[in-house]
């Protein structure tokens, strides 16, 4: 169900979150990808407010703060506290499985940022698009369906190229230890 026109502030807020979403994941630096997600995730927290869905707000702006403090740590001790974070806050605004959607996909993705890089961190990455792109097709998030769909294509893009890039390095190690 398509909450409001296709032009609400909801639906617009959806728009540039997308634009971000889509920008961030097209990008092979980490750093960059983490700077873009974070503020995605800020835009989407005043998105899915506006659309009445709480929970994924909540777990938008759990990750926005994560992905910044995993710029600067990586520290295992942090998954807890972001896991905890949003599990708390899942029971106290989730009021149906649906609402667990976007709670379960931040704490996967609060595992990857801090213990992943790379292509495993953009495979990881890729399930939480697929759950948040359900979310976003039962909150009637126009912007925010479009924009997981896109992510997952950007991403599976980027997971190729990675995945080249793995390669050729591979082969141009055999190459050096064979010569050599």
């Amino acid at each position: 169900m398509i909450v409001g026109s296709c032009f609400s502030p909801a639906q617009l807020l959806g728009y540039v979150a997308l634009v971000l979403g889509v920008a961030a994941f097209s990008q092979k630096s980490d750093i960059r990808l983490k700077v873009l997600m974070s503020f995605e995730g800020f835009v989407y927290v005043a998105h899915f407010i506006l659309l009445g869905n709480y929970p994924a707000s909540c777990s938008a702006g759990v990750s926005s703060v994560r992905m910044l403090v995993s710029l600067k740590s990586r520290s295992p001790w942090w998954i807890g506290v972001f896991i905890a974070l949003n599990v708390a806050l899942g029971a106290v605004f989730a009021k149906s499985a649906a609402g667990w959607l976007p709670v379960a996909a931040s704490c996967l993705a609060t595992v990857g940022v801090f213990v992943m890089r790379g292509l495993s961190l953009r495979l990881v990455l890729l399930v939480c698009t697929l759950l948040w792109l359900v979310n976003n097709i039962l909150s009637g998030s126009v912007g925010g369906t479009v924009l997981e769909a896109l992510i997952a294509l950007s991403n599976l893009a980027t997971i190729g190229r990675l995945a080249a890039d793995r390669s050729a390095h591979k082969r141009c190690l055999a190459a050096s230890a064979s010569a050599g």
